[in-house]
This record gives structure tokens, C-alpha cells and sequence, in this order.
């Protein structure tokens, strides 16, 4: 019969542990992984009933920030409509102008659950467009500032409301890049 292998004086299980080796941090420390790169490009879609005002506000506003930061197709921009309209809010239009954003070449457009898998992530506009729960579907609602409800309408009511859309645009960009 062999007689077992003497313990070394260094092996950790021998040894109470206050007298265990100190070992350097690199050795007790996992390294951190480097996250890999983004492959796809986050996508958003913007959903409103017409889609001829505030989702293709929203889609023209982070478009022209992404375009402006030098991000262009940094995220996949899309607008639907739950029962779209026949053509662009001329008023949207002009005041998007104003801060060099162009959707005047836009049509409104039917949304479908095709559409709304593919973006993964959904932005309701107003109270009134609702969507089916979709699995895999991110869906978040804005409740806009709805000026006309204190009296104020036309032009200074589609200021404000794209300055509120802005906000919560630029918001969004900061999450979906971040």
C-alpha cells in the first residue's frame, strides 16, 4: 500500500484560511466581458391613429437629430397609423421645417402586426390609437401636450405640441443608443 502524498503547506485546503496566500487581484477578479458590438440597429415605431401629425412628427424628428448628430440610420424610424389617414398634416409639416426636418415626402401608412414585430418597439401617440399585445413587442404610450384643450389652437398649438414630441424623442435616442 502506498502512502498518500504529503500536503503541501501551500494547499489552500490545508491551511485555515487567515493563512492562506493573499493572491493578486488579477487572479481572484474574473476579467470583465467586453460587450460585443451592435450588430442590428435598434428600430422604433411611432403609432398615432392618422398618422399624418404626431407619429410622423416624432419618425421626422429623430430622423433629423440622428441625421444631424452624424447617427443617420443609428436606429430604424417608422410610423403606422391604427386607421391612417389620406395625406400629411400640412401644419406638422411647416412647423417641422422651422428646425430643418422635412416630412413633406411622407404618406400615412396602415399599421400591421408585421410591423410592429419588426421594430420590437412601439411608441403610442395620444390616448386614442390602440395596438394588440404582441409577443416580443415593446409598446410604450406618450400622452402629448394637447395645447387646443387651453384654448390655444393653429400654429402656436403645433409648436408646442412638437416641442413636447422633441423632448420625448431625444429622450427615447439617449435610451436606444445608450
Amino acid at each position: 500500500m502506498t502512502e498518500p502524498a504529503a500536503a503541501s503547506s501551500q494547499d489552500a485546503s490545508s491551511t485555515h484560511p487567515a493563512e492562506r496566500p493573499v493572491r493578486a487581484a488579477e487572479e481572484e477578479v474574473a476579467p470583465v466581458a467586453v460587450p460585443a458590438p451592435r450588430t442590428e440597429a435598434p428600430a422604433v415605431l411611432f403609432v398615432c391613429v392618422k398618422n399624418g401629425g404626431k407619429s410622423q412628427m416624432a419618425a421626422g424628428l429623430l430622423r433629423h437629430d440622428l441625421a444631424v448628430a452624424g447617427e443617420e440610420g443609428a436606429v430604424l424610424v417608422s410610423s403606422a397609423g391604427t386607421q391612417p389617414g389620406s395625406e400629411i398634416n400640412a401644419l406638422s409639416a411647416e412647423v417641422l421645417q422651422d428646425i430643418g426636418a422635412d416630412i413633406t415626402g411622407e404618406t400615412p401608412t396602415q399599421l400591421t402586426p408585421e410591423a410592429m414585430r419588426e421594430a420590437g418597439h412601439v411608441v403610442l401617440i395620444g390616448a386614442e390609437a390602440e395596438v394588440p399585445d404582441l409577443d416580443g413587442v415593446e409598446v410604450e404610450r406618450w400622452e402629448v401636450d394637447e395645447p387646443s384643450a387651453r384654448g390655444i389652437t393653429g400654429r402656436e398649438r403645433m409648436e408646442l405640441v412638437r416641442d413636447d414630441i422633441h423632448l420625448r424623442v431625444r429622450e427615447l435616442r439617449d435610451r436606444l443608443l445608450g
